[in-house]
């Protein structure tokens, strides 16, 4: 085993190791980055910690099948991932526009991964090597690995099992699996008799081998009515525990079944630390200068990943299915080892960006029982209420930052991938807040209440609007007691299931309390395998089978996200129309609690007072005819102004080139 070396990416790399074939090739959607927050890294030097020869083909051209065979064939077989983020959420906005840049590819040049990437992949290679095992990972595999709605195409799709070609799957963070495929293929056993490892999907065209399985409904059972695929959908999120989960089987056809067997078991406090102590590069490729290196990396160079997994549950988010609800976390020496080698850096300025994961402030399990008997299956830890079983202890993170902020060159520990404000008002003690704002926030503290209305934060999974309320009080007044001046900045979502016009509206009103307008407002994204996705997609709440309602319409979705915005000049238009449709015009005004003034027309304020007419619909009595002839004036009178604005621009214009010609000749009759 190199430890000084990254991982070959062609056959130059592999003579100089002496390697003839390797056991395995990673095919991955994202530049080669060897840091531990990349999938792909850490999957192939753990392959390699346990002897197996690994190498990289890192963004292969999809459009030529020549360019996975640069390696060779592997002798045990292909990994595949599309990346450490799904490809189509990688490429397309919530509003299915192109994105512009890619952080995971060198330069940030977008378009070098195709769309389904896993699915692309895996079909390139079958089209070269016929027989080749083919497995495939990632977070695209994970949460596609039974019939799933995709957005992008608005339709139910396939296992990507059976869309890739591909003979496995190693789901959710993979390794465990990952280790137990290579010994059985080591071992000289088939990929197709692979079937007992925990953390896998497999297909079968029997099901005489499959014990103890709960059958979901077929493929084509969903596809005829959404409530089928709904109670499937909650049949898999109550069996994401590795301690508690059954084995799942979905059917295509009487020859065809796609089975899940139970979730991998979360790794120990030992093994996260063997994980995280490989012998990483802990950067891009040096192939990668000359395109400006992989933008991804500067977010992570120098944070730390504390912990895995999240009892958060929220309904939007796909860590359930991923990387599941149970906490795996490093020991403090893993983390403070890795801290004082980010302080070798040569680019290193004295501040470590983040310590966490998925939730900061979870450094344990919510509650004893859970690494024996698993997580409960039909409630949450801390929502609707914290579970009166719930631990609420930060002593463990507390320690963790004072040692880290004692390490030598180590001038600020900030803490940035989000605390959970629900579990710190559930602390008893204000230790952990005052430790926070004192020594980890840079002035401001960028947390996630998502929503104020409790009947949408309820279909979110989150604690309802007062216990954020209670939050902010204890923030403030933790600030001013250490005579700090800190803000909080929200991350508030828009149009998630459940939001009608009017929970939008309050959503504004918020914000208008607060002085402050969000820069970015993230619009509901259905990805793959969420609870809130399935509710977009049915139209129901999986938990309760009740009708949820969905804002789909590209045209609301674009008003309740202008609420939010509504001081921006550009969402004018679609703010007006919002407060119409939700009967508020008592926000229009000039009234402080207005959220917009009405517009000027022909040089008068015409401010409409609820319930008020204006002179025009007192004369005509027909408010639509009114309209119209408003909105004609109001046509008319900018054609007049651009009119004039125009004969203004030519006549300076003409009145400039006679100046002009004047002046030269005045010049010339002095000559």
């Amino acid at each position: 085993m190199s430890e000084n070396k990254f991982l070959p990416i062609c056959k130059k790399d592999m003579e100089e190791r002496g390697w003839k074939q390797l056991d395995f090739v990673y095919i991955s959607g994202d530049a080669y980055v060897d840091h531990p927050s990349f999938g792909h890294a850490i999957i192939t030097r753990l392959l390699e910690a346990h002897g197996f020869k690994v190498g990289i083909i890192a963004q292969p051209d999809w459009k030529d099948k020549n360019s996975i065979t640069v390696l060779g064939e592997p002798r045990l077989g292909f990994l595949v991932s599309a990346g450490n983020m799904d490809s189509m959420v990688n490429h397309y906005s919530v509003s299915k526009k192109h994105r512009k840049t890619d952080a995971y590819t060198p330069g940030g040049m977008m378009g070098k991964r195709p769309d389904y990437a896993a699915v692309v992949y895996s079909n390139l290679i079958r089209q070269v090597y016929k027989k080749t095992p083919i497995i495939l990972g990632g977070i695209e595999a994970s949460l596609r690995r039974l019939a799933h709605y995709d957005y992008w195409s608005d339709k139910l799709k396939r296992s990507i099992l059976l869309d890739s070609g591909a003979d496995l799957i190693s789901y959710g963070m993979g390794e465990h699996s990952i280790i137990e495929i290579a010994e059985a293929l080591d071992s000289g056993i088939a990929v197709s008799d692979i079937t007992f490892i925990a953390g896998t999907v497999y297909k079968t065209k029997s099901l005489d081998s499959v014990y103890d399985a709960e059958i979901l409904p077929g493929y084509e059972e969903m596809k005829q009515d959404k409530l089928n695929y709904a109670r499937s959908f909650y049949t898999q999120y109550c069996n994401t525990d590795p301690f508690a989960g059954k084995r799942l089987v979905e059917p295509y056809n009487d020859h065809l079944y796609v089975v899940q067997n139970p979730p991998a078991l979360p790794l120990s406090e030992g093994e996260m630390d063997d994980v995280y102590g490989l012998p990483y590069m802990r950067t891009y490729h040096p192939s990668y200068e000359k395109d400006g290196g992989v933008p991804a990396i500067s977010e992570v160079k120098f944070s730390l990943i504390s912990n895995r997994g999240c009892f958060g549950g929220c309904s939007f988010c796909a860590l359930t299915f991923h990387q599941g609800r149970i906490m795996q976390v490093r020991s403090h020496e893993s983390l403070l080892d890795e801290a004082k080698m980010i302080t070798q850096e040569k680019d290193f300025k004295g501040y470590i960006h983040d310590v966490g994961g998925p939730t900061a402030n979870f450094r344990q399990p919510s509650c004893e029982k859970q690494l024996t008997r698993g997580v409960c299956k039909n409630r949450q830890c801390l929502f609707p209420k914290p579970c009166p079983n719930l631990k609420v202890d930060h002593r463990d993170y507390i320690k963790l930052l004072k040692e880290l902020r004692d390490i030598p060159k180590v001038k600020k520990v900030f803490i940035r991938s989000g605390i959970r404000f629900d579990y710190v008002v559930a602390d008893k003690s204000d230790a952990f807040l005052e430790e926070l704002c004192r020594y980890h926030v840079s002035g401001q503290l960028k947390v996630a209440p998502e929503h104020v209305s409790d009947d949408v934060l309820t279909l979110m999974g989150k604690p309802e609007n007062s216990v954020y309320q209670e939050f902010v009080k204890k923030y403030n007044k933790m600030n001013q007691k250490i005579h700090k001046d800190q803000y909080l900045v929200p991350y508030l979502m828009s149009s998630h299931p459940g939001s009608r016009m009017k929970d939008a509206v309050e959503l504004a009103e918020h914000i208008r309390d607060l002085g402050y307008m969000p820069e970015q407002v993230q619009d509901f994204y259905p990805t793959p395998s969420t609870i809130s996705t399935c509710m977009y997609y049915t139209g129901v709440d999986p938990r309760t089978m009740q009708p949820v309602y969905v804002p789909k319409n590209p045209h609301e979705k674009a008003m309740q996200r202008a609420l939010i915005q509504y001081r921006d000049p550009k969402n004018y238009d679609l703010v007006m129309e919002a407060l119409k449709k939700a009967h508020r015009m008592d926000l229009v005004g000039f009234d402080k609690h207005c959220l917009i003034r009405p517009r000027k027309f022909e040089g008068r304020s015409q401010q409409k007072v609820p319930g008020q007419k204006t002179q025009n619909q007192k004369s005509s009595g027909k408010p639509g005819q009114n309209d119209r002839r408003k909105n004609k004036n109001e046509h008319s009178r900018r054609n007049t102004v651009q009119s004039d604005r125009q004969n203004s621009r030519q006549n300076t214009g003409t009145d400039r080139s006679r100046q002009k010609k004047k002046s030269i000749r005045n010049v010339h009759k002095k000559k």
